[in-house]
């Protein structure tokens, strides 16, 4: 077992962590889980649990803190008006698809190459928040069809395979298709319920190596790491919204964009061994 002065730093570290997720996932609409699985990931390395599904577990576990995060922060938002339901109801069932879909995926790869893939899906989304324009569109309404029978499941199945909810996908494809800003922050909340839920559930039943997992890890999700952030998420999940609505979040994203970007290649970094 680790020593009791590194878990009381590693609880201090999750304390802040939670706090910064929790801000992050009204501010920004980027998803908490963006910031809690590279957290995990290296809180977890450090306390000496690794193996090849060590990263199965900052998944399920940043997913877990997501559905409590994300039902706040939707639930906060609606009192504002500001969630479109009919954009909910339309892509949800797809959304609830990929994610399922995403679980079996995830459940099937080494740590290794879901760290990869972090990286890489983490650089591109960087390079969004960095280098995206508000004027870029790809059409004047969300998609209906066929297009939105294809884009509704990849948005849960990438996310899945991040561990992080529904707004680092889904903010920057309802702005793409014109809707508001503050409106696409809002409804992605509601994604990120509808990505977490099942993709949990799922996560629940797979098997860890009980020397690999940190105590209390029930499936793949760490109930200490999950217990610690979502206390500060509720605290500071409000927070972020309310600064969403008072203020213009163009300058915080670059910053973000910036040390998203740095941490993704980070993660690409150690996946490839360097």
């Amino acid at each position: 077992m680790p020593d009791m002065m590194l878990l009381m730093q590693m609880l201090a570290l999750l304390i802040v962590i939670g706090a910064l997720a929790g801000v992050l996932a009204g501010l920004l609409g980027v998803g908490g889980g963006i910031v809690l699985v590279p957290a995990f990931f290296y809180a977890f390395q450090t306390l000496g649990y690794g193996g090849p599904q060590l990263m199965q577990m900052c998944l399920a576990t940043s997913l877990a803190t997501i559905i409590v995060t994300s039902l706040r922060s939707v639930l906060s938002h609606n009192k504002k008006g500001a969630v479109d339901w009919d954009i909910l109801r339309g892509w949800g069932p797809g959304i609830a698809v990929g994610a399922v879909l995403g679980v079996m995926v995830a459940a099937s790869l080494r740590s290794v190459a879901l760290q990869a893939l972090f990286g890489v899906l983490g650089i591109v989304i960087g390079a969004y928040l960095g280098l995206g324009r508000a004027h870029w569109r790809l059409g004047e309404a969300m998609p209906g069809g066929p297009r939105r029978l294809i884009l509704s499941p990849m948005v849960g199945f990438l996310s899945v395979l991040m561990g992080i909810g529904g707004g680092s996908f889904g903010v920057p494809l309802m702005s793409l298709y014109n809707t508001p800003i503050h409106r696409a922050v809002a409804t992605a909340a509601g994604f990120g319920v509808i990505i977490a839920v099942p993709s949990v559930l799922g996560f629940l039943f797979l098997q860890i190596d009980p020397a690999q997992r940190p105590p209390l890890t029930v499936g793949a999700v760490n109930l200490v790491a999950f217990g610690v952030v979502i206390c500060m998420t509720l605290i500071t999940t409000p927070w972020g919204v309310k600064l969403a609505h008072a203020m213009d979040p163009k300058p915080l994203k670059r910053i973000f964009a910036v040390f998203l970007t740095l941490v993704a290649l980070n993660m690409l970094r150690k996946a490839l061994g360097w």
